[in-house]
């Protein structure tokens, strides 16, 4: 019998993104989809391409009677929504795994990156951190997960090697670069076609939320505190994020053989991290659950750059949930997952 799982914030392009991957998951069933302006609208009208499987699903309003006793629900709602809405519903679903910043921080954390207080702090230790090469064991203990953000997926994997193996000093620069549809499916000026078209911009100078998320990661484990400076820029791409950071090496006798040496044995065990002789473009990752990173090391500067490039709406966020789903349920990791971007 199929596992039978909500999907709460279905009208937005992660939530249609699940959608389109729990089609083909054979031993998960979506029983029922929620959205809040879009409520009673047909998700085939929203989104034609899931026509052949939801054809008939209508997106109802989100009412947490209808979400419990259920084994999955994905939220897929706005930052600062799951807080009122998860802590109640813990204990009455097998599993919730939220794609929201509302559980992915320590409260202290969230208080100074979010610049308010956690509404819910005593939950937030039932959540396990969803980046799931680097926290596979976190999720064997907990039965709740909140799923990372695309930019720390990207450049978390992009320099844990290096932090975990000791090769580069605790402090990262890291510049990387988004799809439009990192931002959503709502209006924003920033989405129009006529700003985003022929546009290259830098935002969230300083001050960009994920940046919490890279620093948590990479020092869990470097086993010390790292530094991350971080600088986001939006592309006039529809999905994709490229990141390229940069590190000091404190390690003697580098060289990008031995490098890339160090990644395919760090991740020979991960099916969703591809470690590539060349740097792929981020097209190499469209439509699949995998990130595909790449490392060199250049004696001129005496600098390790990294590069990884991934599907924001899938390995940055709804493939990442489905693939942290697979491991709570015991499943193989990457069931229902697809794996191999579409090029052209």
């Amino acid at each position: 019998m199929a596992y039978r799982a909500a999907v709460v914030g279905a009208s937005g392009y992660t939530g249609a993104e699940a959608l389109r991957l729990l089609a083909g998951h054979p031993e998960i069933e979506v029983v029922h989809v929620t959205a809040a302006s879009n409520a009673g609208a047909r998700v085939a009208d929203l989104y034609p391409a899931l026509t052949p499987a939801y054809g008939d699903a209508v997106l109802a309003p989100l009412d947490v009677a209808d979400l419990r006793g259920l084994d999955l629900v994905f939220c897929m709602l706005p930052h600062g929504a799951s807080q009122d809405l998860l802590p109640g519903l813990l204990d009455d679903v097998s599993h919730v795994i939220d794609l929201g910043a509302d559980f992915r921080l320590p409260p202290d954390a969230y208080a100074r990156w979010y610049g308010e207080m956690h509404r819910a702090p005593e939950v937030v230790g039932r959540f396990a951190y969803g980046l799931v090469e680097l926290y596979r064991d976190d999720l064997a203990t907990h039965a709740h997960v909140a799923s990372p953000g695309c930019y720390p997926t990207a450049v978390s994997l992009a320099c844990a090697p290096l932090l975990a193996l000791g090769l580069v000093e605790p402090r990262v620069i890291a510049d990387a670069v988004s799809g439009v549809s990192g931002a959503g499916r709502g209006l924003k000026t920033t989405s129009l076609f006529s700003e985003a078209n022929e546009n290259v911009s830098a935002y969230g100078l300083l001050t960009h939320r994920h940046t919490a998320e890279m620093e948590q990661a990479l020092s869990k484990v470097a086993r010390q505190p790292v530094d991350v400076l971080f600088t986001p820029h939006l592309v006039p791409t529809t999905r994709g994020i490229l990141a390229t950071c940069y590190a000091r090496p404190q390690a003697q006798g580098l060289s990008t053989a031995r490098l890339l040496e160090h990644y395919r044995e760090y991740y020979a065990a991960d099916p969703c991290v591809v470690v590539v002789d060349e740097p792929s473009g981020t097209k190499a990752t469209y439509g699949a659950n995998v990130l595909h990173v790449t490392v060199r090391f250049d004696e001129r500067t005496d600098t390790v750059i990294a590069i990884a490039a991934e599907d924001n709406l899938v390995k940055g966020a709804s493939g990442q949930m489905i693939q942290a789903a697979n491991i709570l349920l015991g499943l193989p990791e990457t069931t229902g997952l697809p794996l191999l971007g579409v090029q052209p």
